[in-house]
């Protein structure tokens, strides 16, 4: 594992408490540094918008907007994202870098034909009343936003965490000068600036993967006959962004809590606010998540196929085996115990929090049971990467089915019950997949030399 696993690794080696924080605090720069950019970014351009975008409600819009292009775009490229990863994955194994940018221009081809075509029709018949710049400007930032999450992933799984945070500082750094500029064009200047930095994220990232893995060949489908086995990568990667988003379309789509804004597009201020909020939480659970799994589980991960694959003892087998497991207990309890320690501070500061965010102290309590749910997702997301990195690929399609489902059912029940409930439904539905989800993850660590040698999976 190269890349941000090495520097890690390196920055976790200190002894000095110093040292320790520098790792960890690097870990949460990387894991979390892009998605918390480019949402920065929205709510800037939109207060710095107030007052020169005439009328105030296209301030709206335009993050509306946006956020339904992200929903839509990351719940459509899902399965892609994960086959294709795990097939460049396998050809880097093979050693044969030169199959990683024809593939992948032949995937983008794949993903993005039938992509114009549905957000073509979707904005033709569901958005009478828009301007045809609206339009072509969303059909646009749409397909940009799908090849960004392919070559996002990619490069996340090649380890390379600080291109990504480079390219995304430099590509939304660019939507806000860009944006601000276009403004006086109102929502679709806005939205132009927008599409603009979308583009500058995907030739930065297109760039770097040429770069680094020189092609022989401009497209190649290779990708597509060698997935048979990993055809369930798809359904995985779908339903688990299908279940991240599903509260809140529910949410915006419920007359009892969203309302409309343009087009079909809802939103609802009473849930998205503390919504957002609860997600910024998860910063310090995913840089203990990201140093755990790179630095100690899959430390453990390479010796112990070392071992396998170059004949070890079965005694210094078992004995990485159990490595793993500690390293994966001991990942699942330190975030548990920083994302219940995060808890704990929002909980004692909402109050003091909040009004200064010129945000109602009402919705504390809210905030409070969604921040749960945003850890347990994290959990949740914490055993679909060790089940991803054994193979398990049918236990990861029932773990985001049940992800989903729950989701739905509960948060459903939460909009008929009544305001009082409102993010209760996230938080059971989280608490649902974690409890199927955690006990999958340790029966196949404790059948891992039993599976591995016998070849039955």
């Amino acid at each position: 594992m190269a890349g941000i696993g090495f520097e890690l690794r390196r920055l976790s080696h200190s002894e000095t408490y110093l040292g320790l924080l520098r790792a960890y605090a690097y870990a949460g720069i990387v894991s979390s540094g892009p998605w918390v950019l480019s949402i920065a970014a929205i709510l800037m351009l939109g207060m710095l918008s107030i007052g020169f975008v005439i009328p105030s409600v296209l301030i709206t819009q335009f993050q509306v907007s946006v956020t339904w292009m992200i929903a839509l775009s990351l719940i459509y490229t899902g399965g892609f994202q994960l086959i294709y990863t795990r097939y460049v994955a396998d050809r880097l194994f093979e050693r044969r870098p030169e199959c990683v940018v024809p593939n992948l221009n032949g995937a983008m081809l794949v993903l993005l034909l039938p992509a114009s075509l549905l957000a073509s029709v979707a904005m033709l018949m569901l958005f009478p009343g828009t301007s045809a710049a609206y339009r072509l400007l969303m059909i646009t930032g749409f397909m940009l936003l799908c090849m960004v999450w392919v070559l996002t992933v990619l490069l996340s799984g090649l380890k390379q965490f600080r291109a990504v945070l480079t390219i995304y500082m430099a590509g939304y750094g660019a939507v806000i000068v860009l944006a601000l500029w276009l403004r006086p064009f109102g929502m679709e200047g806005l939205l132009a600036g927008f599409v603009a930095g979308q583009l500058l994220l995907v030739l930065g990232m297109s760039r770097l993967i040429w770069k680094e893995y020189p092609p022989t060949r401009l497209v190649d489908l290779d990708f597509f006959r060698r997935q048979k086995s990993r055809l369930w990568l798809i359904p995985a990667g779908i339903m688990f962004n299908a279940g991240a988003w599903v509260d809140k379309f529910i949410f915006w789509l419920s007359p009892a809590t969203g309302k409309r804004i343009i087009g079909v597009l809802h939103s609802s201020v009473i849930y998205d606010t503390p919504t957002f909020l609860a997600y910024l939480t998860i910063v310090p659970g995913m840089a203990v998540f990201l140093f755990r799994m790179e630095v100690d589980f899959v430390h453990a991960y390479d010796r112990y196929f070392n071992l396998v694959r170059n004949g070890g003892t079965l005694g210094a087998i078992e004995q990485q085996r159990r490595r793993m497991i500690i390293s994966a207990r001991h990942g699942i309890r330190d975030i548990l115990g920083t994302q219940g320690l995060t808890l704990l501070v929002l909980v004692a500061f909402a109050r003091a929090i909040l009004p200064a965010l010129n945000i109602s102290v009402l919705y504390s309590g809210q905030l409070a049971i969604i921040s749960v749910g945003v850890m347990l997702q994290l959990l949740v997301m914490a055993a679909l990467n060790i089940l991803f990195y054994l193979d398990d690929l049918r236990e990861t399609v029932l773990i985001t089915a049940v992800m989903l489902l729950a989701n739905a059912a509960c948060s459903y029940a939460s909009t008929v019950l009544g305001p009082y409930y409102y993010g209760y439904g996230f938080a059971a539905g989280m608490l649902i997949a974690t409890v199927v989800a955690l006990p999958l993850v340790n029966r196949r660590l404790e059948r891992l030399n039993f599976e591995t040698f016998m070849h039955t999976r």
